[in-house]
């Protein structure tokens, strides 16, 4: 029987991927948007910044900031679902999940948007849950909110064309 491998190396990868997901779009560091991994669950965290600001009067998050926040918040999760299968089995490397097509991003088939109340001058938080996801077409729900999970700001459902993988044949 295999032994398991220790939980620094499993760890070091998981953090790999998801560091190699998120370094590959330049417009989620440029958003100030991280995520916090436990386990395979992911949340968005897009810490406050002025540039983000819509309506200085109130003053609020822009709309289309609040937008991107949560389509980055669906597209990593999709790929990091998807990834989370190949870098269990733990055969593979982050660098062989890679070449695999793994950590390759959908592209956004729609997008709609809730916006439920006005988004404060504060760190937002966002999770997405993904409702279907096959070979070809995904379906995923995002909720964000700031001070209070149960008290949502905006949430949105998109639908993504998932990437081909490449598969050794």
């Amino acid at each position: 029987m295999k032994r398991p491998e220790p939980l620094q190396v499993v760890k070091e990868r998981r953090d790999g991927a998801l560091k190699l997901l998120v370094e590959s779009v330049p417009y989620i560091s440029f958003m100030g948007v991280s995520f916090d991994r436990r386990g395979d669950e992911l949340t968005a965290v897009m810490a406050f910044d002025p540039k983000i600001i819509g309506n200085p009067v109130l003053p609020a998050i822009h709309g289309g900031a609040t937008a991107s926040f949560l389509e980055i918040a669906a597209l990593i999760e999709l790929s990091w679902q998807r990834a989370w299968g190949a870098l269990e089995e733990g055969s593979a490397d982050v660098a062989a999940i890679q070449g695999a097509g793994y950590l390759r991003l959908p592209k956004t088939i729609d997008f709609t948007v809730d916006y439920l109340r006005s988004g404060l001058p504060r760190d937002c938080y966002a999770r997405a849950r993904v409702n279907r996801s096959g070979r070809r077409y995904a379906s995923v729900h995002v909720e964000a909110w700031q001070d209070n999970r149960s008290k949502l700001y905006a949430q949105a459902t998109g639908h993504f064309l998932m990437p081909q993988l490449i598969v050794d044949e």
